[in-house]
């Protein structure tokens, strides 16, 4: 893959025909993980300008089964960041995926729904799920594939944060990435494609887990959209029901949202309006 600058040296030797297999025979669900892949300059500037949580531009995602913030606003971002976005929504990155997931006319969503900067301090979280479906407001366009990119200056595994993918009968986890800094993964999206991390990071005051997630779509179905599929882990106990309830409530918030036009960042200020505590914006 010959590439644009921000890529770095683990990047540039590339070949998505190659990887393709590889990509497809992966399990639980097809998925790679590449190292070193941004300059190692630019990685390291992009994670020690990563924005603070300091403004309305972050979305508070703070539930039952997720304890994070979000920034779908790209114009807050630093120039560097900027930079890596672009690159990633590139149309020689998107072919690249295209060649490796097997996928075709993939498009990148430069409205970052549900993706963007995510930052997640101590305790954060996100329980195992599947992805939404269908993008929300462009409603004949189905979700495919993710790529998260973590920008980490260090990470500790003791901290915990690492990403799980578990097998479509949710029995098994049968992988588990750690967020290391200038990591890329990309998975194709599914409605059993279970991933998260969720158990609660334990990392110092001052770190925080970064990362940058876009995902790509394919435009022309009409099939029914389904929201975000929490589910529970088996030892999950009573908190199992709270998954499943808070679930059910997640999804009734979806289809407001794709009916009304709501956005996660209105609803959240307003809430945060609405319960003063909850709309603290920590520093990490």
């Amino acid at each position: 893959m010959t590439t644009e600058t921000v890529f770095g040296p683990g990047a540039s030797d590339l070949d998505a025909t190659k990887l393709a297999e590889r990509y497809a025979e992966a399990a639980p669900f097809p998925h790679i993980v590449l190292d070193n892949f941004l300059d190692p300059d630019i990685a390291e500037e992009a994670a020690r300008t990563f924005p603070e949580v300091d403004g309305p531009q972050w979305t508070n995602y703070l539930h039952v089964n997720s304890k994070k913030f979000g920034n779908t606003q790209m114009e807050t971002w630093t120039p560097q960041l900027q930079r890596i976005a672009n690159a990633l929504m590139s149309a020689e990155f998107v072919s690249f995926v295209e060649q490796l997931t097997g996928i075709e006319s993939l498009i990148s969503d430069t409205e970052f729904d549900g993706g963007g900067l995510h930052r997640s301090l101590s305790g954060g979280f996100l329980n195992i799920h599947a992805d939404f479906t269908k993008h929300h407001t462009h409603e004949d366009w189905r979700r495919r594939v993710n790529a998260i990119l973590y920008l980490n200056e260090e990470w500790e595994d003791s901290w915990g944060g690492s990403l799980e993918l578990w097998t479509p009968d949710m029995k098994n986890k049968v992988e588990s990435v750690s967020p290391k800094g200038n990591r890329l993964v990309i998975f194709t999206t599914t409605d059993d494609s279970y991933h998260g991390h969720p158990e609660p990071l334990t990392c110092p005051e001052g770190i925080a887990r970064k990362s940058m997630a876009l995902y790509y779509f394919t435009a022309g179905h009409s099939e029914k959209a389904r929201s975000t599929n929490y589910q529970s882990r088996p030892g999950d106990g009573i908190k199992s029901l709270a998954i499943y309830l808070d679930k059910k409530a997640l999804r009734t918030y979806d289809l407001a949202k794709r009916r009304l036009g709501l956005s996660d960042a209105a609803v959240s200020n307003f809430l945060g309006r609405l319960r003063p505590g909850r709309s603290k914006k920590p520093q990490g």
